[in-house]
């Protein structure tokens, strides 16, 4: 077996990381008001302490449109400060602290974003449900700008690293993507037209970067449906992405609104996440079609490493992070040893905060994540949580739904 990088350090642009380990930009919906929380500040502590390289907050919205969640952060001066303590208690544990910026798109509502949802294109979101209003050629430079912004205020805010989302079906995806860009203006049809978006963004966030702040963007190898992004343009945006300058790319893959078991895997626990809403008509709706929406996608360790692996070989000069399906040891340093310079995790850093430093300890360490989703089904109603830690006792219908997901996998 060669020897592991894991504990090695890793340099992404202006920035050294302790070791290759990144915690994945999973929405923790630990923000009330749009605005970071002492919980928020005390998860990614325990993160931090528990030895990763990098933690990531997620996704904060470039502008209030760009809210998908009522427990989502919004990126204004006024939050600043309670960011500032976040980054340094993860900066006094050792860890580097990053952000990922971002705009839902046409993921939201009214309620929510205060304003008819932006996409695209013109059109109706079977998600929320509304109705959304494709932004005009003349609106797209300020939107632009709103992300170089962000990463202004990100380094105010004490950040050493920023992820751009261009991925999952939000508003950079929904351009790129056939399936959602239905543009007749230069910003539609050829791949070259749809990436036009992509390009004003990335010259605003670099310009903001300068030399001093490490910038990863996350993207999609694959929508994960039919008619969607498939790997062959794909890779052009990786491409596109290494022009404009980005220190790394995370490859990921799927859309939240048409195939969001694919970005996640396993299955999704309708009936706990049916129990936590409030919306007594969105409820029901989803109890009787959510597993025809949300179809299940079999979750495998490592699930997105053979279309990675074709992105390693095609840009072998841009900085990769591995990330999806990882939670073992053995596996991470297969993904290292196979030139991936890091890896994110997400749901195995949410069951145990310390994963990092027993993996320093034990060759063959695991951990003890089961895969049933509980935390992703809740996440969009209250805070993102593991079942095995919570305090309060959950009810017997979904301690069932849970154990019947786990002895599937």
């Amino acid at each position: 077996m060669e020897e592991s990088k894991l504990f090695t350090p890793v340099t992404i642009g202006p920035l050294m990381l302790r070791n290759r380990t990144i915690r994945s930009a999973a929405f923790e919906s630990m923000c009330p008001g749009n605005k970071p929380s002492e919980q928020l500040l005390d998860y990614h502590r325990s993160v931090a302490a528990g030895g990763v390289g990098m933690t990531t907050v997620a996704y904060a919205a470039v502008t209030r449109s760009g809210l998908s969640f009522d427990r989502q952060l919004w990126m204004r001066p006024e939050i600043v400060p309670g960011l500032r303590k976040l980054t340094d208690a993860i900066h006094a544990e050792g860890a580097a602290a990053s952000i990922q910026l971002g705009h839902c798109g046409n993921m939201s509502h009214k309620s929510i974003c205060g304003c008819t949802p932006v996409g695209a294109s013109t059109g109706f979101n079977l998600y929320s449900p509304t109705f959304v209003r494709g932004l005009r050629a003349d609106e797209l430079p300020a939107m632009a700008r709103a992300y170089g912004q962000a990463v202004n205020l990100a380094r105010e805010s004490g950040f050493d690293a920023v992820e751009v989302h261009a991925g999952h079906g939000y508003l950079i995806s929904q351009f790129l993507s056939p399936s959602t860009n239905h543009r007749k203006d230069e910003f539609g049809g050829s791949l070259e037209n749809r990436m036009r978006f992509m390009d004003m963004v990335m010259e605003e966030v670099m310009k903001a970067a300068g030399n001093d702040m490490a910038v990863l963007v996350k993207m999609n190898m694959r929508d994960g449906f039919r008619g969607g992004m498939e790997i062959d343009e794909s890779l052009q945006v990786a491409r596109r992405l290494q022009q404009s300058g980005a220190h790394a790319l995370v490859l990921s893959g799927g859309f939240v609104s048409k195939a969001p078991m694919y970005v996640m895997r396993g299955e999704m626990p309708i009936r706990t996440m049916t129990y936590y809403m409030n919306c007594w008509w969105l409820k029901y709706g989803v109890r009787m079609v959510g597993k025809y929406m949300i179809p299940t996608v079999p979750f495998k360790e490592a699930y997105f490493l053979n279309d990675a692996l074709k992105f390693r070989a095609e840009l072998p000069d841009m900085p990769l992070v591995y990330v999806g399906g990882l939670v073992a040891r053995e596996k991470i340093d297969e993904v290292l040893n196979q030139g991936f310079e890091a890896v994110q995790m997400g749901r195995a850093l949410l069951n145990e905060p310390g994963f990092v430093n027993r993996m320093r300890a034990e060759e063959k360490a695991r951990c003890n994540c089961r895969h049933s989703n509980y935390c992703i089904a809740r996440m969009y109603s209250i805070d993102m949580a593991c079942h095995q830690h919570l305090k309060e006792e959950l009810p017997s219908c979904l301690k069932k739904e849970i154990e019947r997901i786990e002895s599937r996998g």
